[in-house]
């Protein structure tokens, strides 16, 4: 079948229209809260109020719970790409005249597509180009599948076309069918990158940079960190910084936080190479006014890990740019993927045991 391809697992503001969430419509107004750039205390909610809490919230997510299904993938992929996987986010072509090509791609649900179609239509761009960014890749165009009843694939193109304005990237081409059944969303991704970011370069002793835009509200009926209307055509420069990280060296590993929530994001990188890690929340950066424990299961429009053997530079990267960028751990070779505040600390994964994604 060739080389292995990557599955991953996986605005422009125009009021009065909502944020778009990931996978379902908005049915409240969305909370109003005051952006900050520093870091925040643990703050767990009534819910949540211990480390207990906090791991459990993790395990549980569903989204976290939906990356089990990615090991279907072993039956026809094979289990190691020469280059960087399978398991990133995106598949690497690299090119004979220098550089490579990453390609990637993202289904939106079609309840989703059904409730909200602009909003599908957004945030099938914004996850494309995430996970570009992840892999150190420029984005540089989008194609699409559309399968839709008129008005409905009208109103995701038109989603479509206000995030690649809003993050610089062209929708080239893609196909339409029109019909009358249940609607569906696909957008495929190519960037370039000249030196890949790839979970397979991650090793022990790297440090752990979580990096994040404070600035924003989480939605109220999903867990979505909305920075779309306040970051507004920032984003555009944002999503190429770690590509920029990449070129200088500054980092070796990237993952973008998903559906999968901050620390199953983590979990996911760290994986592949049965990698532990020791997360200092005392350090990671949270948005004012959002609980802990909510924090760490949402979707933000830009959310990364990154590893490095030159933190100090990489963090100064992105504040550089206006973003938060914080120190918060080393990987380790135990396995095991622990979150501590203070003196206390828990087991959150034993990635040598138990599976996240289970491609390995």
């Amino acid at each position: 079948m060739g080389a292995p391809t990557h599955v991953s697992a996986s605005e422009r503001p125009v009021p009065p229209r909502p944020d778009p969430p990931r996978l379902y419509r908005a049915n409240v107004a969305s909370p109003e809260t005051s952006p900050t750039q520093t870091p925040n205390p643990l703050q767990p909610s009534a819910e949540s109020s211990s480390l207990d809490g906090l791991v459990a919230a993790v395990r549980d997510h569903g989204g976290l719970r939906a990356k089990r299904s990615i090991a279907a993938v072993r039956r026809i992929v094979e289990a190691s790409d020469p280059t960087t996987g399978p398991g990133d986010d995106g598949a690497v072509v690299e090119m004979s005249t220098g550089g490579s090509v990453v390609v990637c791609g993202e289904a939106m649900h079609p309840a989703f597509m059904a409730s909200d179609p602009r909003a599908a239509g957004m945030s099938a761009v914004l996850a494309n180009v995430n996970d570009l960014a992840a892999m150190g890749a420029v984005p540089r165009a989008i194609v699409n599948t559309v399968v839709a009843p008129t008005s409905v694939a009208a109103e995701a193109l038109d989603g479509m076309a206000a995030a690649a304005e809003l993050y610089d990237v062209a929708v080239v081409g893609g196909h339409l069918t029109e019909h009358d059944g249940e609607p569906a969303l696909s957008a495929f991704a190519v960037g370039h990158a000249d030196q890949v970011l790839s979970v397979s370069r991650a090793r022990p002793g790297q440090h752990l940079v979580f990096v994040c835009c404070l600035e924003g509200h989480m939605r109220a009926d999903f867990d979505f960190f909305s920075s779309i209307s306040v970051r507004g055509s920032r984003l555009a420069a944002d999503v190429r910084l770690p590509a920029q990280a990449a070129r200088q060296e500054l980092a070796s590993a990237a993952k973008d936080v998903s559906m999968a929530g901050a620390i199953g994001s983590l979990a996911m990188l760290l994986e592949p190479a049965r990698l532990g890690a020791e997360i200092d929340l005392g350090k990671l950066p949270v948005p004012t006014g959002v609980s802990l424990d909510r924090w760490l299961v949402c979707f933000p429009t830009f959310a990364f890990w990154l590893t490095t053997e030159r933190p100090d530079q990489c963090v100064d990267l992105f504040r550089g740019a206006g973003l938060t960028a914080e120190v918060t751990g080393t990987i380790t070779g135990s396995g095991l993927l622990m979150l501590r505040h203070g003196d206390d600390s828990r087991q959150v994964f034993d990635l040598a045991n138990e599976p996240i994604t289970g491609l390995w």
